[in-house]
């Protein structure tokens, strides 16, 4: 991976993790100061992105990590699993979290279902994400198996040289 795209990925990743912070702190602002009117059920949305955003911010830094390995070669390693793992587990828990968003603002949509239907489907789909990371992470765990395989084989001709 080459030195401009670390540094372009670095930089999304920093944008997105400073917008998804100030997301937050409005989010916490108007939690203690904007009162409800009624029409929706504002605290507990408002809440529940809050805990969405803690899920994309932990995505975002298991990322860095992996990107830093990137970096030094060291990806194809068995360190590598613990922050693939968490980057699934983030994206189930926005998933969950979008579920219960959907769930919500389902009673305001029963003149209009779709709008229900849709968001579900929007919530099938971060789960589908989260499958395509768990294929990936089986792909890594194959890259890792050929590594050590290959680290032995050498180490054998080390020995027969």
């Amino acid at each position: 991976m080459g030195r401009l795209t670390v540094g372009a990925l670095r930089a999304v990743l920093v944008v997105v993790l400073a917008g998804t912070v100030g997301v937050q702190a409005l989010m916490v602002w108007a939690l203690a100061t904007d009162p409800e009117d009624g029409s929706l059920p504002l605290t507990p949305l408002r809440v529940l992105t809050i805990l969405g955003l803690v899920s994309v911010q932990v995505a975002l830094v298991c990322i860095w990590r992996l990107v830093a390995m990137v970096r030094r070669g060291t990806v194809f390693s068995h360190a590598a699993f613990r922050y693939v793992d968490v980057v699934i587990g983030a994206i189930v828990a926005a998933a969950l979290v979008w579920f219960a968003v959907t769930a919500i603002n389902a009673p305001g949509q029963r003149e209009d279902p779709g709008v229900t239907v849709i968001m579900g489907g929007v919530g099938v789909a971060i789960l589908g994400v989260a499958l395509i990371v768990l294929v990936l992470r089986m792909l890594l765990a194959q890259a890792v198996a050929r590594n050590v395989e290959a680290a032995r084989m050498q180490a054998e001709l080390d020995e027969v040289i």
